[in-house]
């Protein structure tokens, strides 16, 4: 697509996710690691584009989801080590073989299969006994019953030193539930290493994502797996920028008198005649219908209130009063700003979701543009 045909599109700030990682990983403490997470599209930014600035700073280390971004992680050539960070069928590993994923075991049957994969040569990487430690329940082993712990020497008889890893993921950072969880997951990996004969010094514990890495806490963890921060997500207050705008076009303008409605099931009536813009974007690229009361976007500077409910294609705009706007002019849903600013905590507030879904749903519905 040409750059200037689109009716929506997403500029990617190249500087700024550099920036952004080079202050994430200037928050790091000594001696412990740092893995960039890449899953859904590098938070919808783009794998393929993500990949190279994270090579220039000697990222080691990156997490992703599904086979479709460990292929787009290697193929933006990336050599280290890849990490899937959520459990797998056998068909998923089987299909990551070449891309030497490391796996996330908390199943007998799941280290039975991957067993089975080191015996014939074919799985050639480490992977990583997942313990939920009372945290997301979701696909990792909770150790805290008897039967749990019976399963996890299960895993250990049948993988031994094979495994490389132990990996948790909180479920809160609120500051006493993280210290909670932190705690508990260290005394269950603690326990692990009791009851196996997997050397401490040999094996990477790791548990905490963005929010633990800038937590107040000083928790006990040999690799942070960051997403959200490389994203400008998080901490304005610390340099970290947005590295996503999202911008569309008015394509009309019209003036419509006061007791006109604006939009379906004519929810919304002028009280005052009008100047309305129609914007090129919709909930098909990413305007969720939940933001039709509340909402606003920017033009020419200037905060316009968006009327009526959102369409497929369009939404609409009181530009009454704003002056020289003109069809054609950029419209800005998200982003920095001279005078006005949409960012995260109006998104979100608008929205009714966190950025990292806004991001993700943003970036794969639009065109892209890198700058």
């Amino acid at each position: 697509m040409r750059e200037g045909s689109a009716t929506s599109w997403c500029t990617i700030h190249r500087d700024r996710i550099s920036r952004n990682l080079e202050l994430a990983r200037g928050l790091v403490p000594d001696g412990r690691k740092f893995c960039a997470v890449l899953k859904a599209d590098a938070y919808g930014h783009g794998i393929a584009q993500v990949v190279p600035l994270i090579r220039e700073q000697g990222v080691e280390t990156v997490g992703i989801t599904s086979n479709a971004e460990a292929r787009a992680v290697r193929g933006a050539g990336f050599d280290g080590a890849l990490i899937r960070l959520r459990a797998a069928t056998l068909q998923e590993v089987e299909g990551a073989l070449d891309d030497r994923v490391e796996e996330q075991v908390a199943s007998v049957a799941t280290a039975r299969q991957l067993r089975a994969l080191l015996d014939a040569g074919k799985f050639r990487t480490g992977m990583h006994l997942a313990l939920n430690a009372a945290g997301m329940s979701r696909d990792a082993l909770e150790i805290s019953t008897a039967a749990g712990q019976d399963t996890c020497r299960e895993i250990l008889a049948t993988l031994g030193s094979d495994i490389h890893g132990i990996c948790s993921h909180f479920p809160s950072n609120e500051p006493i539930q993280l210290r909670q969880s932190a705690d508990q997951f260290q005394q269950q990996a603690a326990w692990v290493f009791e009851n196996s004969d997997l050397e401490r010094s040999k094996t990477l514990v790791h548990a905490g994502s963005s929010l633990t890495l800038i937590s107040d806490l000083n928790i006990d963890t040999d690799m942070y797996r960051c997403g959200a921060i490389l994203y400008g997500i998080l901490k304005p207050d610390l340099g970290f920028r947005p590295a996503m705008d999202l911008e569309a076009r008015v394509v009309s303008l019209q003036d419509y008198p006061r007791g006109m409605t604006v939009g379906y099931d004519r929810a919304c009536p002028l009280e005052r005649d009008c100047r309305l813009a129609c914007i090129s974007i919709g909930y098909e690229n990413g305007f969720r219908r939940v933001a039709h009361e509340g909402s606003a976007v920017k033009i020419r500077n200037t905060l316009a209130p968006v009327l009526g409910k959102i369409s497929m294609n369009a939404i609409v705009a009181d530009v009454t009063g704003i002056e020289d706007v003109v069809v054609g002019d950029t419209v800005g849903v998200f982003g920095e700003g001279d005078v006005a600013s949409i960012l995260s905590e109006l998104a979100e507030t608008q929205f009714r979701t966190i950025m990292a879904d806004l991001y993700t749903d943003w970036g794969r519905r639009n065109h892209r543009v890198y700058r």
